[in-house]
């Protein structure tokens, strides 16, 4: 499969119906319900009482006293309460009784799922990740990314951005969910795109579209465990794309090329933990959800990034293009995808690691390759290096999939030189 082609992706469009970006339920649209707004002032409404729908999906009755759901037809977006009679466009799922955005609802996004071992900076990835998107990223693309509840918001700014962006400590290894339970991140990823060269009567103008990002914090071992992992299954069989985050010092050829990196925690000790092993366990999952055959590849697009890339490019070659930053005009180099790619794969060969290219061959129809580094350089005593936080390509994985997704143009750009008139 060639990686700037562009093929019909199963996903959020195809379901029969809307899949919630919680418990990722797929319920048919008119079953969506509505939140009463509550009261408010001297505006009148309905007081709140206990959601055991929803305290049953927070494990707490913590949060869950809210106002009243009720019934109504969820294709539109605003329903009248039929205890107190005032309109109210808060849509929630009518299986764990989470918020639902308009957006969402309105314009069924995709669901990304992020899937690390042990050390492979998962946590670390997703705190840079969502800050460059919030940021330089996402004024690039003309995008917002917004938190789907107060939940995510205080989550993120708890264990992610304060400890990490702003006091700069390492994040620690995610505990287990077998002892400590967690919510995903859930964030709404909306562009209005523009159609160049066409006129309203040609049918252009402009369109948003959304992308629902879904992030777990998955520890290491929940993805060796087989009774954890199925807390995890829906997640993944709700997944529109998988990014694999793979830590290359786990890979021993690769670590032999870096000697001043002292070795991780667990690093050679465990087979479980090693990328091909975590990431065949994912698959196996997917394949029995799927009912995908023997033989026949899996549909879902994968983003495979390689993490710590910074400590592995002082031995690279200056033309490598894991050398080069990405440009940033809002649409997705093709040339550079196709190189990073090459590059990346060539490294996994060299570091006698190229099973890892063949298993997703053999078992993805739609794969990539990338390096990204979420630090920027080495970190020092448990604390960011001295540089500060300073990402390499980090959104390189969600941007291929943007692309994959038609929510991002494809680019290829003039040699100097070269003008474009005819």
């Amino acid at each position: 499969m060639s990686l700037t082609s562009r093929v019909p992706i199963p996903g959020a469009r195809a379901r029969q119906g809307l899949t919630c970006p919680y418990c990722f339920a797929v319920v048919p649209l008119q079953d969506v319900r509505f939140r009463c707004r509550g009261r408010a002032g001297r505006r009148p409404g309905c007081e709140p009482v206990l959601d055991e729908t929803l305290a049953e999906y927070l494990g707490s009755t913590a949060g869950a006293s809210l106002p009243p759901v009720f019934s109504a037809t969820g294709r539109r977006t605003r329903a009248a309460c039929p205890g107190c009679g005032q309109e109210t466009g808060n849509r929630v799922c009518p299986e764990c009784h989470n918020p639902l955005p308009s957006a969402y609802c309105d314009s069924p996004g995709r669901i990304v799922a992020l899937v690390g071992a042990k050390n492979a900076g998962k946590s670390t990835y997703i705190a840079v990740l969502l800050h460059e998107l919030m940021n330089r990223v996402g004024t690039e693309l003309d995008a917002s990314l917004v938190a789907c509840d107060d939940r995510t918001i205080d989550r993120y700014k708890r264990d992610f951005a304060r400890p990490l962006l702003e006091e700069r400590r390492l994040l620690p290894t995610t505990t287990s969910a077998a002892t400590s339970a967690r919510e995903p991140l859930v964030y709404l990823l909306t562009r209005t795109r523009t159609r160049r060269g066409r006129g309203p009567r040609l049918g252009g103008g402009r369109r948003t579209e959304s992308l629902a990002l879904v992030l777990f914090d998955t520890a290491g071992e929940d993805l060796r465990s087989r009774q954890v992992t199925d807390l995890h299954l829906r997640y993944l069989e709700a997944a529109d794309a998988i990014i694999f985050l793979v830590d290359p010092l786990e890979l021993p050829g690769a670590r032999a090329s870096v000697a001043a990196v002292p070795p991780g925690p667990g690093t050679g000790d465990d087979p479980d933990s090693e990328p091909i092993n975590i990431i065949a366990r994912v698959t196996d999952a997917l394949r029995a959800r799927h009912g995908t055959p023997p033989g026949r590849r899996l549909p879902v697009p994968v983003a495979v990034a390689l993490t710590k890339i910074d400590a592995l490019r002082p031995g690279l070659l200056r033309q490598s293009a894991l050398h080069r930053t990405r440009g940033g005009e809002g649409a997705l180099d093709l040339d550079d995808r196709e190189a990073v790619d090459a590059q990346v794969r060539a490294l996994l060969h060299e570091w006698h690691a190229g099973q890892l290219d063949v298993y997703l061959d053999q078992q993805y129809a739609d794969y990539a390759l990338f390096g990204v580094s979420a630090l920027g350089g080495m970190p020092e005593d448990g604390r960011v290096g001295p540089g500060g936080v300073r990402p390499y390509r980090a959104e390189d994985p969600l941007l291929w999939l943007l692309y994959r997704f038609g929510m991002l143009d494809g680019v290829r750009p003039q040699p100097a030189g070269l003008d474009s008139g005819g």
